[in-house]
């Protein structure tokens, strides 16, 4: 389990392999912590750490994780959001979330609204049914508050921390996104749908 609050970036440092893909991330912030057999949230995507040297971890990435994610397109030299899992008994600053992605979508639109930066995404695929406006969403694993939904797009507005602590702020129109839908809701969703688990 992860909040969506984005602990730092890591940068990548090499792919490699074709089916299961081994992913391996510059990570300068202090991670000693974080022992193989661990789940980190990278670009929001819920991996186990494969490998851990200093300043540096390995992660495999399954054919399932490239299919539904954006991970597949990342190449050396691009910078990722980076999570560790959650500890229970400490603050919840974000929102809980699972790392499983919904769906991936595109960056349709940035602009400025005063102090805020505001990105216009469009969902990939089925029409994102149980978002909501004021609702929580995660891009690329940033925990986020949707401020409008008309159809398959949102908008989400970016604060300056957010800014400066993620990757969002460097993104551009046309960039896939790792999007995942608040897990209550989405619970709340099937029950209302099949009145079961």
């Amino acid at each position: 389990m992860f909040t969506g609050i984005v602990e730092g970036t890591g940068r990548i440092a090499a792919v490699s392999g074709r089916e299961t893909v081994r992913l391996t991330v510059e990570a300068p912030e202090p991670w000693g912590d974080v022992r193989v057999g661990a789940s980190v949230a990278v670009d929001g995507v819920c991996l186990t750490v494969a490998a851990c040297e200093t300043e540096r971890l390995a992660f495999d990435v399954i054919p399932e994780t490239l299919r539904r994610t954006t991970l597949g397109e990342r190449r050396p030299g691009e910078r990722l959001n980076l999570e560790r899992a959650m500890r229970l008994g400490d603050r919840v600053d974000g929102h809980l979330v699972q790392g499983h992605i919904d769906r991936t979508g595109i960056l349709m639109g940035v602009r400025r609204e005063g102090g805020d930066v505001v990105l216009t995404v469009r969902a990939e695929g089925d029409a994102p049914a149980g978002w909501i406006g004021k609702g929580s969403i995660t891009v690329d694993g940033v925990s986020l508050t949707v401020a409008r939904v008309q159809g398959l797009e949102f908008d989400v507005c970016l604060v300056p921390e957010t800014l400066r602590r993620t990757t969002l702020g460097g993104h551009a129109p046309g960039r896939r996104v790792n999007l995942e839908s608040d897990m209550l809701g989405q619970w709340v969703r099937h029950w209302m749908a099949y009145g079961r688990a």
